[in-house]
């Protein structure tokens, strides 16, 4: 895996909008012949900050769902703000006790509602110690365990840290890298699809 974030990357930091997405699947159709729907939830990666919304890698992955035959609808749920759970957290040092804690309320609650839950992953900088680090990749693993969540491990594998796939700001993806978000999401979504 490429390093994750540079040196000169970690004074933004402070003030970046991470995501982690669940991506879940409705377990019925909303009516009769309506497509089945796939809510990708998380924040400004997942909103697509940056690109026009058909380039952010949830509408990416409704093309592909329908040129590949499958019936689905993607709902973006990201948004471009802090979200009370995973990778912000993380950047803000929270305790990880409640990272965990508020990740397996927000599965929990999409699997209540009858929902397969696709959870993607996220990973801290370097300079947050290893221990942290460690710990924090670490919450994504037990939660998805715990819960029977599929896990695609980081969200952003073979983007992050890539100059050429990333906008500026280092952090969020450029067209290219929505587009390998989405190419490397494919084979964990794809096994829970239905025709």
């Amino acid at each position: 895996m490429q390093p994750y974030y540079t040196s000169g990357m970690r004074r933004l930091w402070a003030v970046a909008l991470l995501a982690v997405s669940v991506a879940s699947l409705s377990a019925a159709r909303l009516s009769a012949g309506e497509p089945h729907v796939i809510v990708a939830f998380g924040d400004s990666l997942t909103a697509g900050l940056g690109v026009r919304p058909e380039e952010s890698y949830p509408s990416r992955l409704e093309a592909r769902l329908r040129a590949a035959g499958y019936d689905y609808r993607v709902v973006n749920a990201g948004v471009s703000v802090i979200v009370a759970l995973g990778a912000n957290d993380g950047l803000r040092g929270q305790d990880l006790k409640s990272v965990r804690s508020n990740l397996d309320a927000i599965v929990a609650r999409f699997q209540k509602a009858g929902a397969h839950v696709l959870l993607a992953g996220m990973e801290m900088p370097p300079n947050y110690g290893a221990r942290y680090t460690t710990d924090f990749r670490a919450i994504f693993a037990d939660v998805a365990r715990k819960r029977g969540a599929t896990l695609m491990p980081f969200l952003l594998d073979g983007v992050a840290g890539n100059p050429r796939l990333n906008q500026p700001d280092g952090i969020h993806p450029t067209v290219e890298g929505y587009e390998a978000v989405s190419d490397r999401l494919w084979p964990y979504l794809q096994p829970l699809l239905r025709r």
